[in-house]
């Protein structure tokens, strides 16, 4: 891609990015062209199965892509953890994909086994390593897990999975946080999520690992990255590439969406419904006209 076309697309293309507390109800029927969900970890006491469950029975779309770290075989080879809800969330993406969804499972490095079927389709999903998806407005986005642009995972293993520990220490820590805070009248709030998203070297790993997925999806030649793995949902640039992740479910039960018009939006779906991140381009202009007009 030449210099110029990525100046005029990051100066000429880039919508801008909002954060929004305006909420939606569970009553309201959602309708999107595309859905992205990542980091359900089924298999794990810290899955939000119910709220998975949940999000899919309001929320209906043409393309499902799931992002990798779906089924925790890490956990599930230390211990045996398989509770009905989440033989229900995996139903109802069966069920999806049964009735015409198009789903595309893009494995994690917790459900890496399912890499060694990539090219497969299973019961209607299609298993791939990466995908490149279009949206309604033409953009094209890489969508991948993730792990492979992380150098702890890729590099140290056994540190992964000595972290991956710590942060199982740090969710159950959660729930008796939240116990208390439920009693109190507080909504939902992920201990974990603040500490990872305060701490200098947390912050730091995040920067550089959304700096190396934006370089893979220049090396693809694409507008931008969809991916998961590190539990922060994102909708930002970072220089010309559009960088999203779509969270997870084990703390902020988060989603990314395509709107009927190529807009993505991450919506979060816990104690209360709400977008977290919006991109609207019309927003932008009606803004621009105003000022203009004054």
């Amino acid at each position: 891609m030449s210099p110029s076309r990525r100046d005029s697309r990051a100066n000429g293309r880039r919508a801008p990015i909002v954060r929004t507390d305006a909420p939606f109800t569970r009553n309201d029927r959602l309708r999107f062209r595309a859905i992205w969900i990542s980091d359900v970890h089924f298999g794990t006491r810290a899955c939000k199965a119910e709220f998975l469950l949940d999000f899919l029975e309001h929320a209906g779309c043409e393309r499902l892509y799931l992002v990798g770290d779906m089924i925790d075989f890490w956990n599930l080879k230390s211990g045996w953890y398989w509770p009905a809800t989440h033989s229900k969330a995996l139903q109802k993406i069966m069920d999806m994909a049964a009735r015409g969804v198009e789903v595309t499972y893009v494995p994690g490095n917790h459900d890496e086994l399912f890499r060694d079927y990539t090219g497969s389709v299973f019961a209607g999903v299609q298993i791939a390593p990466y995908v490149i998806h279009k949206t309604a407005d033409g953009r094209r986005f890489l969508v991948i897990h993730g792990d492979e642009f992380d150098s702890v995972v890729k590099y140290s293993k056994w540190l992964a999975v000595l972290g991956s520990g710590m942060y199982d220490f740090l969710l159950y820590a959660n729930r008796w946080v939240n116990f208390i805070r439920r009693r109190l009248g507080f909504t939902y709030w992920s201990l974990a999520a603040y500490l990872k998203h305060k701490v200098k070297n947390a912050v730091s790993y995040i920067s550089n690992f959304e700096q190396a997925l934006a370089h893979e999806a220049r090396r693809h030649h694409v507008d931008g990255v969809i991916c998961g793995h590190i539990h922060k949902a994102a909708l930002e640039y970072v220089g010309d590439v559009l960088y999203v992740n779509d969270g997870d479910w084990v703390e902020s039960c988060t989603a990314l969406v395509e709107r009927r018009d190529g807009s993505l939006a991450v919506l979060h779906w816990a104690d209360e419904c709400r977008w977290l991140f919006e991109e609207n381009r019309e927003r932008r202009e009606e803004t621009s006209a105003l000022g203009e007009a004054a």
